[in-house]
């Protein structure tokens, strides 16, 4: 955990005079990964020298929920998720911006003079080289820029943060997760992707088979591949370790996608808790068994793989070099 706490504040009517006057991150931020850790910590780094504190600004919902609400958007972190992250790397303050029609239908100059210059007389502004702002998406870069030079703040662009000549994206992500890729995100991320939910009441056949399991309904939207994972459970602040199912239980009734989760040493009751499931690696995909013994026969094996993989990649993370890198 860092040192400090990170200090929220939503919208920018009302802000507390040490945030005014800060090096301030602007974008959605989805994910926190790579790319975004870099605007980050361009934005630190630029308070450390000229003695500003240092923020994020961020947009709930997300834009694309806002402009097409019955299209199910695959989030890669909640709000809560994507704070807890932005206070990892060190960051003063997160302003969050609340997506209405107000915000969507205000012109990009208008964003920069009222919000920018007005309420936060911003010092300096750090911008993904692909940020587009204001109705109408109106606002980029190049406008951005112009209007530091006319309302006196500084203001860095980031160009695109590639490996092997690939950019880390939001999207290229999502389609990562979506082939069961995990641990590619992960790469990409600079940390592990989790989903966050509460433990519900199932069909008890996880107890049944000998493997009791906690299911969670997933996130709105959310679109991983079908199959077993290798996983980490956060329950009450203690990690344990596990497998994880996600599909349609094909062996039995083909029924809506479900995520059972079994801890390997966790004996107690889940039901009602909040837990965090950390996706560590792919096991093998979502298939229909003859009868309950031969998946039970193969749950044991994806069990002691998903053990083997585990006790890898404590040892050996790929997620060296991320500021968010942790075992």
């Amino acid at each position: 955990m860092p040192a400090h706490r990170l200090r929220v504040v939503h919208g920018h009517h009302i802000v507390p005079p040490e945030i005014c006057g800060s090096v301030l991150a602007i974008g959605n931020f989805d994910g926190v990964h790579r790319g975004h850790q870099a605007l980050m910590l361009a934005a630190r780094e630029e308070a450390r020298k000229t003695g500003k504190t240092a923020g994020v600004m961020v947009f709930e919902p997300h834009p694309r929920e806002f402009f097409r609400p019955d299209e199910p958007h695959f989030r890669l972190t909640t709000l809560d998720q994507k704070l807890r992250l932005v206070e990892r790397l060190g960051m003063d303050f997160a302003i969050v911006m609340k997506f209405d029609a107000d915000l969507a239908n205000l012109p990009a100059t208008r964003f920069i003079e009222k919000i920018l210059v007005r309420d936060l007389q911003v010092s300096h502004v750090v911008i993904g080289y692909d940020f587009f702002f204001g109705k109408g998406r109106g606002g980029n870069p190049e406008l951005m820029r112009s209007a530091g030079l006319e309302h006196g703040f500084g203001v860095t662009v980031i160009p695109p943060v590639a490996e092997a000549g690939e950019a880390f994206s939001s999207s290229a992500i999502r389609a990562k997760l979506s082939a069961g890729d995990v641990r590619s995100a992960a790469h990409d991320l600079g940390h592990w992707w989790r989903i966050v939910g509460t433990v519900t009441g199932g069909a008890k056949r996880g107890t049944g088979l000998g493997f009791p399991t906690a299911n969670i309904t997933l996130p709105k939207g959310t679109a991983l591949a079908h199959g077993i994972y290798a996983v980490r459970v956060y329950v009450d602040g203690q990690r344990h370790h596990g497998a994880a199912y996600l599909g349609t239980r094909p062996t039995f009734d083909h029924g809506a996608p479900v995520l059972e989760v079994f801890l390997f040493d966790f004996d107690g009751d889940l039901y009602g808790k909040e837990i965090e499931v950390e996706f560590i690696d792919f096991v093998r995909e979502d298939q229909r068994f003859p009868n309950a013994e031969a998946l039970i026969e193969q749950m044991k094996l994806d069990c002691a793989r998903a053990h083997e993989i585990i006790a890898g990649v404590e040892k050996t993370s790929p997620l060296a070099g991320s500021p968010l890198a942790e075992s």
